[in-house]
């Protein structure tokens, strides 16, 4: 794994992106003010009469995407996670959702790694909110590789979609391994527990489960970037295999990507799960390692969590 190379998922993006729109003429880019930060400057310096500046009005942003996309386009559409979706949900399910346009809302300074900005721009409800629409697609890819993949895929989707980017520059772990909608991947081999991880926390669960092997621990770890359409069928299997599950994400655990592993368990493979993940609080201004550390999302603190949860639950099915 390629860890010794960290690249902003936004950068990765921004490449496939441009990637995008150089298969398919319809791809279009729109942004509220914010194509420097969001990585889509690329595009438009690309495609300049593709890129549409709508300026700080993120109702607007989503609504004419709608309107292009009812008109043949694959709109783009950049901004700030806590703003799209935060500021314009409704739009976003009336006019996008509702109506099943092709429009793909790439909510950028998703999470905790904003950092400094604090809580009022550390978006953490966005996978709640956007899994609960009907039609939406859900996305946190792992590293900027697989941001890259995700939105060539994108280009070619033909469902309204959310992609939930972060920040900072993170690990760069995945190796360009195939990116397919709807489809997990194995990252670790493992028989004691199953650690199942989406966006930037599939990282530090494999950081984790080196340490846990240093224990006697073996740890089997499943990325999920797509968070809807889950994999069931990866879910249940890799579930049952190891008889004990540990989810994390870098988000609020009420309604997210563990709850949406723990509604499909409870139908399909019912099991206790460990939910790791922000949990009923708010972000603060403090810098993104340091926050990692506060809300306990760091590899080593992850193990504690994994070994602690492990010694009193016995693993089910097996």
């Amino acid at each position: 794994m390629s860890n010794n190379l960290n690249e902003s998922m936004r950068v990765g993006f921004g490449r496939g992106v441009v990637k995008a729109g150089e298969l398919d003429q319809r791809v279009v880019v729109l942004s509220a003010d914010l194509g420097e930060s969001t990585q889509m400057a690329s595009f438009q310096e690309k495609f300049g009469d593709r890129y549409i500046e709508v300026g700080v009005a993120e109702q607007n942003l989503v609504t004419v995407a709608s309107g292009l996309a009812l008109a043949g386009k694959k709109p783009f559409v950049a901004s700030y996670a806590v703003f799209s979706p935060g500021r314009n949900w409704e739009q976003i399910r009336t006019t996008i959702s509702l109506n099943d346009r092709p429009v793909t809302i790439i909510g950028s300074h998703a999470g905790l790694n904003v950092g400094p900005d604090g809580a009022t721009h550390q978006m953490l409800e966005d996978i709640a909110l956007m899994r609960a629409l009907p039609n939406m697609t859900v996305i946190a890819p792992g590293d900027s590789l697989e941001a890259e993949q995700v939105a060539i895929a994108l280009g070619k989707h033909d469902s309204p979609a959310y992609v939930r980017l972060a920040r900072e520059k993170t690990p760069v772990f995945l190796d360009d391994q195939p990116f397919e909608i709807g489809r997990a991947k194995v990252i670790r081999q493992g028989h004691d527990v199953s650690l199942f991880g989406t966006g930037t926390m599939t990282y530090q669960l494999v950081e984790a489960a080196k340490i846990l092997e240093e224990k006697g621990v073996s740890a089997q770890v499943v990325h999920f970037p797509t968070i809807k359409p889950i994999d069931r069928a990866a879910l249940i299997e890799n579930a049952r295999r190891c008889g004990r599950v540990v989810v994390a994400e870098e988000a609020q655990i009420a309604g997210g990507f563990g709850g949406a592993v723990a509604e499909i368990l409870s139908e399909e493979l019912p099991m206790p799960i460990k939910r790791i993940g922000v949990k009923d609080r708010y972000g603060q201004s403090g810098d993104a390692s340091e926050l990692m550390v506060h809300y306990e999302l760091t590899a080593n603190q992850i193990a504690g969590t994994v070994e602690e949860f492990i010694q009193v639950m016995p693993q089910y099915h097996r």
